[in-house]
């Protein structure tokens, strides 16, 4: 199984194929499109692996943006004690989800990639459902 290892967002994270992951939010980005990660520090699998220093020119990873939202509240509460004083204030850090698709070698050819997701559409699970009825009665 092979891996790389990206930067973004001031972070680093270990990625495979086919891997749903939470990163900081992207700028400018949209639901379905794709997106290339360019700052690769290493790559491999459990033979072999290439580091970078600090990055791997040519080498890149490919993923799909699933969706931009925000994580859940986390509260801040400051009380000084005997000074009837006390703040509380909560914060949503903003994240973005991605799929990655492709994993791609400083040769420009695919490491590993990932089985595509074939949904089925709402109209499929109707029939099924109505076909069930059928047969159980």
């Amino acid at each position: 199984m092979s891996y790389a290892i990206i930067q973004t967002g001031g972070k680093q994270y270990k990625v495979k194929s086919g891997e749903i992951l939470k990163i900081e939010k992207l700028p400018n980005t949209k639901t379905d499109t794709k997106i290339e990660f360019n700052e690769i520090l290493a790559y491999g699998d459990n033979k072999i692996i290439e580091l970078g220093l600090p990055t791997i020119q040519g080498a890149k990873v490919e993923a799909n943006l699933i969706k931009n939202s925000k994580n859940r509240t986390v509260l801040i509460f400051k009380k000084r004690r005997r000074h009837n004083s006390r703040r509380k204030n909560g914060h949503r850090q903003e994240y973005s989800m991605i799929r990655i698709n492709k994993i791609f070698s400083k040769d420009g050819k695919i490491l590993s990639e990932a089985e595509t997701i074939s949904r089925p559409l709402k109209k499929d699970i109707k029939k099924k459902e109505v076909e069930k009825k059928v047969v159980n009665k």
